[in-house]
C-alpha cells in the first residue's frame, strides 16, 4: 500500500502532508522551499511509495482564480511532466490557511510557534489532504 502526498503550493514555502499507508488519517509533515519541492519527492518515492499527489487549489472566497491559482496550476504542469507515474489531483483550498491558524490556537501553542508560517503551510496541507480523503470516502 501506499501513501497520498499532499502540497500546500506557494511561491514561498510548500507545506507537506501524507496519509498513512491505509489513507486514513493526514498528518502534516514538513514544509520546504518551492525548488525543493522536485528532489523532495525523488527522495520520498525512495523510502515510501506514492500513490498520488494532492495539490491545493487557491481561489478566492467567490470561487474565482487567482494569480496564486495561475501559479499553482503551472506547477502542476512542472510537476506532472517530472512523476509520469503518479497521478495528480488537486483540491480547493480555500479557508485552509485560517482553519490551520485556529488549529495551532486551539492545540495551546505558543506565540513563537504559532507566528512561523511554515507550521501553518504544513498543517494546511494536512487539513486539504483530510478533507480530501474524507470526500473521497463520500
Amino acid at each position: 500500500m501506499g501513501r497520498i502526498l499532499c502540497l500546500d503550493y506557494g511561491s514561498k514555502r510548500v507545506g507537506v502532508a501524507m496519509t498513512d499507508e491505509l489513507k486514513i488519517i493526514a498528518s502534516p509533515y514538513e514544509t520546504i522551499s518551492p525548488n525543493e519541492v522536485i528532489p523532495f519527492i525523488k527522495l520520498f518515492k525512495e523510502k515510501n511509495k506514492v500513490e498520488k499527489i494532492v495539490i491545493g487549489l487557491p481561489y478566492d472566497l467567490k470561487g474565482n482564480a487567482t494569480d496564486a491559482t495561475d501559479l499553482t496550476l503551472k506547477f502542476i504542469k512542472t510537476l506532472s511532466s517530472k512523476f509520469h507515474d503518479i497521478p495528480i489531483d488537486t483540491y480547493d483550498e480555500r479557508y485552509t490557511s485560517k482553519i490551520a491558524k485556529d488549529a495551532i490556537l486551539t492545540m495551546g501553542k505558543n506565540k513563537t510557534y504559532r507566528q512561523n508560517k511554515s507550521n501553518v503551510d504544513k498543517i494546511s496541507a494536512s487539513l486539504i489532504l483530510q478533507s480530501y480523503l474524507e470526500r473521497k470516502r463520500l
